[in-house]
């Protein structure tokens, strides 16, 4: 049986590709092209193409939506070394020159149980934005910070976040160097049809 579905999907994808889907996409070719950029040249992003992330993170879905986000644009270069002293994972934020911190805003949050549904919003949030970098030729990366209390720690004392904001990740934007490539991570042994 594995094997007639195996089959039967390698024929949709050949028939997808013959009819010029998803290469004549626009949509699934920034999504397929995306990447996770570490190395950056020295020309920063603009105060708009920013703002125009920031947009593209707020146009996310939400859970009843709530919209339990916030946004900390830094282009500041000593904050810029700040952050990256104290996280171990963004070392390129300064060559960068810029990072947004996408924060979850508890009060905005569902109550009860559907509380912790900040942190698939904001992760939504952070996905558009990283696909909306990839289509305007920018460069950007997701750095975890949030469930690491240290890693919390260290940037509500470098950007005076309060208590219950939580910051979730920070993601450098610059201009690629251009020698990262997306990954092809589709996986046909992950893929189930109406049962495991």
């Amino acid at each position: 049986m594995k094997i007639v579905r195996s089959m039967i999907l390698a024929v949709l994808l050949i028939g997808m590709a013959a009819l010029g889907y998803p290469e004549d996409n626009p949509t699934l070719k920034v999504i397929h092209s995306r990447k996770s950029v570490r190395h950056y040249i020295d020309r920063k992003a603009t105060r708009e193409d920013l703002l125009t992330l920031v947009k593209a993170g707020m146009a996310a879905p939400t859970a009843v939506d709530r919209r339990p986000w916030a946004f900390v644009i830094v282009t500041d270069k000593a904050k810029l070394e700040e952050l990256e002293a104290g996280l171990p994972h963004t070392k390129m934020l300064t060559k960068a020159g810029a990072g947004i911190i996408v924060c979850g805003v508890l009060e905005k949050a569902l109550p009860g149980a559907g509380k912790e549904f900040w942190v698939q919003d904001c992760s939504a949030a952070t996905e558009n934005i990283l696909l909306a970098a990839e289509s305007m030729g920018l460069g950007a990366v997701w750095t975890a910070a949030y469930p690491s209390q240290e890693r919390i720690d260290s940037i509500r004392k470098v950007l005076g976040i309060p208590e219950n904001i939580v910051p979730l990740n920070v993601i450098p934007v610059g201009y690629p160097v251009g020698d990262e490539n997306p990954k092809d991570k589709f996986d046909l042994k992950n893929v189930h049809w109406e049962k495991w």
